[in-house]
């Protein structure tokens, strides 16, 4: 990378830890979820709202956010840090939350849903801002190291006993705080950052007047229709797959640990190659591959264990590869003084997105059988990758080409 190489790997390193920490908090409560509710009395509509109240949380975090500007107003790494302070004390709260308590712990989600959406997209503006040549690398590590962080509650569900569910959450809230400490004293604004922009109560929609930004986006929300539906079941579906085969349980969360975890060697490499070859040719490849894979793995339930596990790992690696891609062509299509909004605006419109299909997909597996729950989940990448075909020939008006 340019900009001094090593003080950017350094910082993309750096920013990678303190994003993976600062995030903690968002599947924490689902991982403690059973003992949670049997402590608290929650009813089963109220533990879906344990995972479903941090996604809308985040999306209304990422709407104020966007509408405020203040991913471009202010500093990135302060807003970050404040943030993930903010998902600290609302996840050691949820520690001390008492039985009934049902509401307070749903309102606690919420508000670390919503301290989140100023710390990931915050955080890819830092991202790109060390590299004007390999954003996609950049942007694709930060990714990787999002995914890694995701892929580990089901590595808890495996190793610990998880009866003790406060102590995991002051420890999610922990490490949200060392990450915020990170943001401020070790992560630095790159050389490339854009400068801080006045507020503007039109940004968005100067951002989503932009052609490219628009069909970005659309590639994104197609992406996003399978990707958090895929995060969220593959450990039911695999805890199932292993039942109807007679492989012992403890298989199950670590191979979806492994499934997901995968992804961020996906994210790194999808990175790299499309800083060669183009952002949209990887992201159509990914998602070609991907949704190919949310065909094929339901039949193979009732084929074999070890098939299901293959096929589900390579959806892992796909599934998230090209994410990283779509928020890199936004940062490069967006007016340069927005490029935090647009991507704010982005990622809203995805999560917003994702909790239909997080609901949806264990409803379908219900009806259907996991053999045919994920088969809806192919409209994603279809969509996306008619909307990132109709991209590649796009070059914004400074002359930024998204292909």
């Amino acid at each position: 990378m340019n900009a001094s190489a090593g003080r950017a790997r350094r910082q993309l390193s750096l920013l990678s830890l303190a994003i993976v920490l600062g995030m903690s908090p968002w599947f924490a409560a689902t991982v403690v979820a059973t003992p949670m509710a049997d402590t608290l009395g929650l009813s089963p509509l109220l533990v879906s709202w344990l995972t479903l109240a941090v996604q809308l949380g985040f999306v209304f975090g990422s709407l104020g956010s966007a509408v405020l500007v203040l991913s471009d107003r202010l500093s990135p790494r302060r807003l970050a840090a404040g943030a993930s302070f903010v998902a600290a004390g609302s996840t050691a709260l949820l520690a001390l939350v008492q039985t009934g308590a049902g509401a307070e712990a749903i309102g606690l989600r919420l508000l670390t849903g919503a301290a989140l959406a100023c710390v990931y997209p915050p955080g890819i503006k830092i991202a790109a801002g060390w590299t004007d040549r390999h954003r996609g690398t950049a942007i694709g590590i930060l990714v990787g190291a999002v995914t890694l962080g995701t892929a580990t509650p089901h590595l808890l569900r495996a190793a610990v006993d998880l009866g003790f569910w406060r102590p995991v959450l002051l420890a999610a809230a922990a490490s949200a705080a060392l990450g915020g400490v990170l943001f401020l004293v070790a992560v630095r604004e790159g050389p490339y950052q854009a400068p801080s922009a006045p507020f503007d109560p039109g940004a968005v929609r100067r951002v989503l007047r932009d052609r490219g930004v628009r069909l970005a986006t659309a590639g994104y929300l197609g992406h996003m229709w399978e990707l958090y539906a895929m995060w969220s079941t593959v450990g039911l579906f695999l805890t199932a797959a292993a039942s109807r085969h007679g492989v012992a349980p403890v298989w199950a969360p670590i191979i979806a640990f492994a499934a997901i975890g995968v992804g961020a060697i996906g994210s790194v490499v999808a990175g790299i190659r499309a800083d060669r070859v183009g952002r949209v040719r990887v992201a159509i490849a990914a998602m070609a591959v991907s949704g190919t894979c949310a065909v094929l793995v339901g039949p193979t339930f009732r084929v074999s264990f070890p098939l299901t596990v293959l096929v589900t790992l390579i959806w892992g690696v796909s599934v998230v590869a090209d994410s990283a891609q779509f928020s890199a062509c936004v940062a490069e299509l967006s007016p340069r003084e927005y490029v935090g909004t647009a991507v704010t605006v982005q990622t809203a419109a995805g999560f917003l997105l994702t909790m239909l299909t997080i609901h949806l997909v264990p409803g379908w597996a219900t009806r259907w059988g996991w053999e045919w729950a994920y088969l809806p989940l192919v409209a994603g990448p279809v969509f996306g990758i008619v909307a990132m075909q109709r991209l590649g020939p796009y070059r914004s008006p400074d002359g930024v080409s998204a292909a």
